[in-house]
């Protein structure tokens, strides 16, 4: 599990394995089991998630009980509640859609480690910044994108997730109704698409 992570960040930048070593003390392996709630709307949550193995979501219910997903974290993913990490109340949902293994990370890991190795403060500063571009993409998508384009955005970002999660998970993270992502669905296999 702390070899996912490793390979994650050596992948980005140089890391020793004495390094690693010394910014790993304080991660923890923590197991979630299937629909098991790791951070409710008004909790704080102080910790960051990466997923070794399983698939984590972020949503919210509304008013009229409407679950809407934000985000999947599949194998080698980060999830966090942003207002929970820094200390206000969660907004959002984080559960697990399948048995899950995450590596806990401390709220100040980042800056620990940046302490210890320089170059994991432009790590961080990259990682937050491919955050704000996933999620203005995101808006985008969700604003002026046909039915169709999220759904082929949706493949092209999660390409294992469409046989790993029901398929109204998939309608509820696109904006549209389960009905709609079937008519999808069937267009593309007509224009030999596989889905």
């Amino acid at each position: 599990m702390f070899q996912q992570l490793k390979d994650y960040l050596q992948k980005r930048i140089t890391v020793t394995d004495e390094q690693f070593e010394l910014i790993s003390r304080d991660i923890k392996v923590k197991v979630i089991e299937k629909n098991q709630v790791l951070v409710a709307p008004g909790e704080i949550n102080s910790k960051g998630y990466f997923v070794t193995e399983g698939l984590l979501r972020c949503y919210s219910i509304d008013s009229k009980a409407k679950v809407n997903i934000i985000q999947f974290a599949p194998e080698n993913w980060w999830m966090s509640e942003r207002n929970s990490l820094f200390n206000e109340p969660s907004d959002f949902y984080i559960d697990a859609v399948e048995r899950t293994t995450v590596l806990q990370i401390p709220k100040n890991y980042f800056d620990d480690a940046a302490k210890n190795i320089p170059c994991f403060a432009d790590l961080n500063y990259t990682m937050l910044n491919n955050s704000i571009r996933f999620m203005q993409k995101r808006i985008n998508m969700l604003l002026s994108a046909t039915a169709e384009e999220r759904y082929l955005d949706f493949i092209k970002l999660y390409p294992n997730l469409t046989l790993r999660v029901p398929q109204w998970m998939i309608a509820s993270y696109l904006g549209i109704t389960p009905e709609s992502l079937s008519r999808v669905r069937k267009d593309l296999a007509h224009k030999h698409f596989k889905v």
